[in-house]
């Protein structure tokens, strides 16, 4: 096991490591065509030097906002999305950078931008090589490594229609061995026949005694947050004289924080606004030629304000019909769409004049998603903790929309938004701005509507007396 492990690893870098150098001899040799002192030819130059340090950096840098060449862990198309946006943005500054380096008396007096072309073919080599790498890589990573035998404990089949659906869109890293309740006598054997081990809202106790279990016999152990995780992934250890005890602060923002944030939040809703103009008047045209209806459509939504929370108008292009627009969640095939709100919201253009309620500061660029006020009610009436959203300014993008979807579970979001609440940074929120650009190539699972779930019943297959010792 060790070996194999240690191959995975070995086998994985080197693949990692001549993606990058694939990437950076594209980039180098096209413009080295045009620019042969980019090569080194006429010896070690500034220029040459900047360039290099700026593609190694920023490249590296991009990759690990992105996730880097994460093969095992996603599949290959997510891969090379994220790889794909990693790249052009690195391959745009530093042809930028190579543009102003370029600029002097020897050679161009003014600024050019050089070579615009020579990019664009870069740019189609690069996507070239990551499509191969990537697919390669989940080709020759589930060679060494089969898929991981699981076994799914929960307490009801309602459990069971939330977890299991996710599993199986990962076939290649694992195959469901055995369906469980918590309660089977030959619960712990089924363990011992697995790698992996799903939990699935099981009594506290009872979850303890089988993490405690599969920790001592060495299985890879998944379960659910709770609002008690999402606590403990801000404390820290501290010692009161003698005894160690954790420590959680309440979390909230400096003012330096603050100031930043609205800071980021005017400069990009404004460069937002005027790079998107052309969309948005598309966009406007084409509500208007669908039914003649209003364009803009607002709702109520809560944010936060001061300690408690705050009812503001959401601005929304339309994108269902008006006497139809009540306020409840979409559905799968959902009537009340407008044939220009089906591209609306599959792209999720219809979120773009929020960059206004960005402006006016009702929202943030990145926080929780604020919830219509008809949903804030039921949820915090079947999960009262779902209030504790509140405890950060609504944003455009956040954890919960580049990790979930449309449909995502109440609770679920509350994990995710909690998760970027007790975690904040200002890098933090540069890492959420970059990543929402892939969720733009995934629209159409990040947008899945409401619908129907499969079920699943528990298997008796591990009914045998339960003889191991726990």
């Amino acid at each position: 096991m060790k070996w194999s492990q240690k191959l995975k690893r070995t086998i994985i870098f080197l693949l990692k490591m001549a993606l990058f150098i694939a990437l950076f001899l594209i980039f180098f040799f096209v413009f080295g065509q045009k620019f042969p002192w980019l090569l080194g030819q006429d010896g070690l130059n500034r220029t040459m030097a900047i360039t290099m340090l700026t593609f190694a950096v920023l490249g590296i840098s991009l990759m690990s906002v992105y996730g880097g060449y994460a093969v095992g862990k996603q599949k290959s198309k997510p891969i090379v999305y994220s790889m794909i946006l990693a790249t052009v943005i690195t391959d745009l500054v530093t042809h930028l950078i190579l543009s102003i380096m370029n600029t002097n008396d020897g050679l161009n007096k003014y600024f050019v931008y050089e070579e615009p072309l020579l990019l664009l073919l870069v740019f189609v080599l690069q996507v070239f090589a990551i499509i191969f790498f990537a697919y390669f890589g989940n080709f020759v990573y589930f060679i060494i490594e089969p898929p991981e035998k699981c076994c799914v404990i929960a307490s009801c089949e309602n459990d069971l229609a939330d977890t299991i659906p996710k599993i199986k869109h990962y076939k290649k890293q694992y195959k469901i061995e055995h369906i469980v309740h918590f309660s089977n006598a030959g619960l712990y054997k089924c363990i011992e026949a697995c790698d992996t081990v799903f939990l699935c809202n099981l009594p506290l106790e009872k979850k303890t005694e089988i993490v405690e279990f599969c920790y001592r016999n060495n299985k890879n152990i998944y379960y659910n947050y709770e609002i008690f995780d999402v606590v403990a992934t801000n404390a820290k250890f501290t010692a009161l004289d003698d005894k160690a005890l954790v420590a959680h602060m309440v979390k909230d923002l400096t003012f330096e924080q603050r100031v930043i944030k609205r800071l980021m939040d005017i400069f990009f809703s404004l460069l937002a606004i005027i790079i998107t103009s052309p969309l948005m008047l598309a966009a406007a045209l084409a509500i208007k030629i669908d039914d003649g209806g209003k364009i803009i459509y607002k709702q109520k939504r809560m944010t936060k304000y001061g300690q408690i929370g705050r009812v503001f108008d959401v601005y929304k292009f339309r994108t269902m019909r008006e006497e139809n627009s009540v306020n409840k969640s979409v559905t799968e095939d959902d009537d009340r769409i407008t044939k220009a709100g089906k591209v609306l919201r599959k792209f999720r253009l219809d979120e773009l004049p929020q960059f206004f309620n960005i402006l006016n500061g009702e929202m943030s660029l990145v926080g929780p998603r604020p919830e219509m006020l008809e949903n804030v009610e039921k949820y915090t009436d079947e999960l009262p903790e779902f209030s504790y959203r509140l405890r950060a300014k609504a944003g455009l993008t956040g954890f919960a929309q580049i990790s979930g979807k449309y449909n995502t579970s109440p609770k679920d979001k509350l994990i995710l938004d909690m998760t970027y609440i007790e975690r904040f940074s200002i890098w933090q929120d540069w890492k959420i701005i970059f990543q929402t650009f892939t969720v733009l190539f995934n629209a159409s699972e990040s947008t899945e509507a409401f619908g129907e779930k499969e079920s699943y019943a528990f298997d008796e297959g591990c009914a045998a007396e339960d003889t191991v010792e726990k």
